[in-house]
């Protein structure tokens, strides 16, 4: 097999970056030219069910895509860039096809095989970072999910783990979870002040 006649572009977004709980995800998606998907925009700018039934959408028809994480100890051992990158090398390396290039969402690229771009807004821009944005966002949020049901006292399923004032108030009154990012300001006070 020859190489591939197509200038494969895989676009590689994250999500969870501002939680204090969760692991981070990243998505990477080679999009199949001869099967362009209507409707492809930033994850956060579409609603849950639109979101929902594009990233099934992307995951029928294009050519290659992976999913990915770092966990909640890797974010708190290296920092949480250090950790998105990490997520997003991670989905590269998942792929089943090798891209010619990857455009990855912001200012960072991971350290990749293939010649690699940061965007900034690419995921409004580039129809393979919006893919990877959608996926990244879904397979996040079921995730949230999942910790809901096993730590159902924080409300994971309303916030998905970011700083909101009912999430503040479940960590003062109940504590810091396994699941909670320990190097986060808002967290690390609170370990702090019981220590004292």
């Amino acid at each position: 097999m020859g190489d591939e006649p197509l200038h494969l572009i895989c676009g590689v977004d994250e999500a969870g970056r501002g939680p204090l709980a969760g692991a981070v995800f990243a998505a990477a998606v080679i999009l199949d030219p001869r099967r362009p998907i209507a409707g492809l925009a930033d994850s956060k700018a579409l609603s849950a069910k639109k979101r929902e039934r594009l990233a099934a959408e992307i995951q029928t028809h294009a050519l290659a895509w992976a999913v990915a994480t770092a966990s909640v100890e890797e974010i708190d051992a290296i920092n949480i860039l250090q950790a998105s990158l990490l997520a997003m090398r991670r989905a590269v390396e998942g792929l089943s096809v090798r891209p010619a290039e990857v455009l990855v969402d912001g200012l960072h690229c991971p350290a990749v095989a293939a010649p690699a771009r940061a965007i900034v807004k690419g995921d409004s821009k580039v129809a393979e970072i919006s893919a990877a944005s959608i996926l990244a966002k879904t397979a996040r949020d079921r995730d949230m999910l999942l910790l809901h049901e096993a730590y159902p006292q924080y409300g994971f399923d309303k916030h998905k783990g970011y700083p909101t004032a009912a999430h503040m108030a479940a960590l003062v009154l109940h504590g810091v979870s396994p699941v909670h990012r320990r190097s986060y300001a808002p967290v690390r006070r609170l370990l702090d002040a019981k220590h004292l």
